[in-house]
C-alpha cells in the first residue's frame, strides 16, 4: 500500500462509430467496461475509481459494477476531443467536493484485457521512479514496423523508412514501442498544467502486448475475446 491518493478515472463516451455502444458491449458475459472496472477496484493502491461518461446507460452499467459516477460529462464527449481533455476536466469537477489526488491514472475502457496486476505494475514503477507522466506500451513484435509502407491512390507501395533501415536483418533493426490506452498515470498538478498526459519528458511503461488490446473495431473486439480465454484456462 502507498500513502498517495490516486484516482483512476476510466473515460467511456456514449457516441461510438465502429462499435456501437463499445463501452458496454458484451464481452463474454460482462459489459466491457465492468472488465476494467473491477480490475482497478482490486488494485492495491488505487483510491477511487470514477467513471467519465456523457451517457445515462453507461453510467447505470457502470454503478451497478462498483464505480463512482458522481457526474455526467458535458464537455469533451465528441470523437474530436483528445482524451486527455475528458480526463482532466473530470479530475477538475472531482475536486470541487473531493480531497486533490495526488496521482491520476487513466483507463480506457476498450483494454479489457488488461489486468490489476498491469495496472499496479505501471503505479508501482511511476512512484518508485518519481515520474511526472507515465504512458502504456508494447514491444512491436511479427508486425515489423521497419518494414511498413503506404499506399497512393494507385495502390502503389511507398515505404516509410530508408531502404537501409528497411534491409536490415530483423534482428539489427533497433526495437520499437507502440502506446496503448491501457494505463496512462500522472501527477495530478502536472497534467491539469500541461491538459494531456503526453506532458514533458513523458515515458513509455513496457507491458505484455495481450494486455494492451484496444479495442477499436470487431477484429479488435474478437482477437481480445481470444486473448481473455486463453488466459482464464492457464
Amino acid at each position: 500500500m502507498v500513502k498517495n491518493k490516486i484516482l483512476a478515472v476510466i473515460p467511456a463516451r456514449g457516441g461510438s462509430k465502429r462499435i456501437p455502444k463499445k463501452n458496454i458491449i458484451d464481452v463474454l458475459g460482462k459489459p466491457m467496461i465492468a472488465w476494467t472496472i473491477e480490475a482497478a477496484l482490486k488494485s492495491d493502491f488505487i483510491t477511487d475509481v470514477i467513471v467519465s461518461t456523457d451517457d445515462q446507460e453507461i453510467a447505470d452499467v457502470s454503478k451497478a459494477h462498483g464505480a463512482q459516477v458522481p457526474f455526467l460529462r458535458d464537455l469533451f464527449a465528441d470523437d474530436l476531443s483528445p482524451v486527455s481533455q475528458a480526463t482532466v476536466s473530470c479530475v477538475q469537477e472531482y475536486c470541487k467536493k473531493n480531497e486533490k489526488p495526488s496521482i491520476v491514472v487513466q483507463l480506457m475502457a476498450n483494454c479489457p484485457n488488461r489486468k490489476t496486476e498491469n495496472i499496479d505494475d505501471a503505479l508501482k514503477e511511476f512512484i518508485q521512479k518519481s515520474r511526472k507522466f507515465q504512458i502504456s506500451c508494447f514491444e512491436f513484435g511479427w508486425a515489423n514496423p521497419w518494414w511498413a509502407h503506404k499506399l497512393d491512390k494507385n495502390d502503389i507501395a511507398i515505404p516509410v523508412f530508408s531502404e537501409k533501415l528497411r534491409m536490415m536483418r530483423s534482428q539489427d533493426q533497433e526495437k520499437l514501442y507502440c502506446p496503448t490506452g491501457a494505463t496512462w498515470v500522472a501527477m495530478t498538478d502536472d497534467l491539469i498544467k500541461s491538459g494531456s498526459f503526453y506532458g514533458d519528458n513523458y515515458v513509455f511503461h513496457n507491458i505484455p502486448w495481450e494486455a494492451a488490446v484496444d479495442i477499436d473495431n470487431y477484429s479488435d473486439l474478437e482477437m481480445a475475446k481470444l486473448l481473455m480465454l486463453k488466459s482464464s484456462r492457464r
